[in-house]
């Protein structure tokens, strides 16, 4: 793992360092009292052996009690110290990565997928949580345990401790190589994970139309694709895996079958004076203590090289920069609702190759109405996106009240900019809820204004609980027309400089949006509304319309003025009256 991941990690300890630091200590301790155990079960089997006193012996036993019980005591605190630490900074990462992502501009949301970060915020800190937890506990337990361990055995043992040379080496590279082969494996994994994640995301937003189509058994199999996958690349590193437990039988059978038979040999030999009873039963607990701490190195090495994944994934996170920030000095008031394009042109990163958006001239008076038609990807929803700084432009500049928007406190800027997006979004909780997204501080009187201007009150009301009506996940439980509705109510409560609705009535029958656009004339007089639209009937009153076509303002003016200038604006007018449609 490489250093600057860590160092990315370790800044969200943060206050969970004295426990982290508490863990390491404390475990120590518990070692020590563990490794003296043997030393003195050793004394007091040889002192029974040579028949002594009854108190001497349960004098030492009372000591083998205390240290049995401070043992305990440690490993006990250092348990609640190791969890306390391990998941106050799993909390702190994910509530890190979630304050991160939400500086993040159009830009960054654009390098992760929404399934990549919810993975990156469950799974990866969950597995970096069990490798932390690993490390300040056991990780600092099983090689403190080996060193004391195996001195011990050697200044009890002396020529049997040699039977770790052959022991030790072997395990170690066992556990390495079943390591080094199961890694590949569960790298795979979480790049699967993701793709898991976004199958089961994409199901449950779109079950209605997963329905509507009747592919539930097209989901079904798609999803069972992606979790057979993820199963077969983990029980292909868990039957890997797995050869760590004969491994270690192997060892510490052939380690208790070397000490009880060199150590009798020896005992009968020397009659006790080279080693007693005593030393082989010490020997015997010594010689599991370091095969098992070298058991729990590998266990260690194998979750470290899993999280390390996780981790890199989760710094990726921490590390990305909020392409756009509010300069040292920044504006924090808009003068009015004006816009100016001067120059501009975008795309949407430096590496590509086409231009989103070419040479973009336009001057818009505050307080006026601008229509925007053209083509599906002609660059209408860029060219708005770029009033509100959810882009920078790439040449030129874009100016609101008459100030570069770059200029702009990005807070105070968007605050002043309403935006109802293609994709209208309601969050979980009551509709009143929904709506103070606009204005927090907003009355009911105000709420009920803005509904009626949005001709959303009417419908509201006629729900069992108004406003109090709980709306589920993602508006699922509103129609696409009123869920527009309640989202332009929304944006009203804010009373901003520019309100920018982006194909925003599309679902809405054209009375019903011709009572909206009503509403702003009376409502909001001086905010400057910029309709993008497919429906001529919705600009067609509007001060300009700007025809759009491959990224370039091709034709701009009034209802009157196109017809007679633009022959695109004729051709979608012609077609739109012809096919009987009602405008207004």
């Amino acid at each position: 793992m490489k250093a600057a991941v860590i160092k990315t990690l370790a800044a969200s300890l943060r206050e969970y360092k004295k426990p982290a630091v508490l863990t390491l200590l404390i475990i120590m301790g518990e070692v020590f009292f563990e490794v003296l155990i043997p030393f003195y079960t050793a004394d007091m089997v040889n002192m029974i052996k040579a028949g002594e006193a009854l108190s001497a012996v349960m004098a030492l036993g009372g000591k083998l009690v205390l240290m049995a019980i401070a043992s305990l005591l440690c490993g006990a605190v250092a348990a609640r110290t190791c969890s306390d630490a391990a998941t106050g900074f799993a909390k702190n990462l994910r509530e890190d990565m979630f304050v991160r992502v939400q500086s993040f501009s159009f830009e960054n949301i654009d390098r992760f997928s929404s399934a990549s970060l919810v993975t990156r915020m469950t799974t990866d800190v969950s597995n970096v949580q069990m490798s932390f937890m690993m490390i300040i506990r056991t990780a600092v337990r099983a090689p403190v345990m080996f060193v004391f361990a195996i001195s011990m055995a050697f200044i009890m043992g002396g020529k049997l401790a040699l039977t770790f040379v052959v022991v030790v080496p072997l395990l170690v590279g066992g556990l390495l190589l079943i390591a080094k082969k199961a890694m590949p494996a569960f790298r795979s994994v979480f790049r699967k994970y993701d793709k898991l994640n976004e199958s089961i995301e994409e199901n449950v937003r779109g079950m209605r139309v997963v329905k509507g189509f009747a592919r539930e058994d097209y989901e079904k199999q798609k999803f069972a694709a992606a979790a057979d996958s993820i199963c077969v690349d983990f029980t292909k590193a868990e039957r890997i895996v797995a050869l760590n437990a004969p491994l270690m039988q192997l060892c510490m059978y052939f380690n208790m079958l070397f000490i009880l038979t060199v150590g009798a040999r020896l005992i009968v030999s020397s009659r006790g004076a080279l080693i007693d009873v005593g030393q082989i039963a010490a020997m015997l607990t010594y010689g599991v203590q370091v095969l098992m701490s070298l058991m729990m190195l590998s266990i260690i090495y194998v979750m470290i090289t899993i999280s390390a994944e996780s981790a890199k994934r989760i710094s990726e996170v921490l590390s990305e920069q909020p392409s756009l920030s509010s300069p040292a000095d920044a504006k924090e008031t808009v003068a009015d609702g004006s816009v100016d394009f001067k120059d501009v042109s975008f795309k949407y990163a430096a590496s590509a190759e086409r231009y989103a958006l070419s040479d973009i001239d336009l001057h818009i008076p505050s307080g006026s109405t601008v229509g925007i038609l053209g083509g599906t990807g002609s660059g209408k929803t860029t060219l708005v996106q770029l009033i509100a700084r959810l882009y920078d432009v790439t040449e030129g500049c874009v100016k609101v009240g008459g100030t570069d928007v770059r200029e702009y406190d990005t807070d105070a800027l968007r605050n002043a900019v309403s935006m109802v997006l293609q994709k209208n979004l309601l969050f979980s909780g009551t509709i009143a809820e929904n709506l103070r997204w606009g204005n927090e501080n907003a009355t009911d009187e105000e709420l009920t204004e803005a509904c009626r201007l949005a001709q959303a009150d009417d419908f509201v009301r006629a729900f069992p609980d108004g406003y109090e009506t709980h709306i589920e996940q993602g508006g699922a439980n509103v129609s696409g027309g009123q869920k527009q509705r309640l989202c332009i109510a929304r944006a009203l409560l804010k009373k901003p400089k520019i309100l920018i609705l982006d194909d925003s009535t599309s679902a809405v029958d054209t009375k019903t949006d011709a009572l909206i656009r009503a509403g702003f004339k009376t409502y909001i007089p001086e905010t400057t509304k910029i309709i993008i639209a497919q429906r001529v009937a919705s600009v067609m009153d509007a001060d300009m319309i700007l025809i759009m076509d491959n990224g370039r303002i091709v034709d701009r003016g009034t209802h009157e003025e196109l017809l007679k200038s633009s022959e695109i604006y004729r051709e979608i007018y012609a077609q739109q009256t012809n096919g009987g449609e009602e405008h207004a």
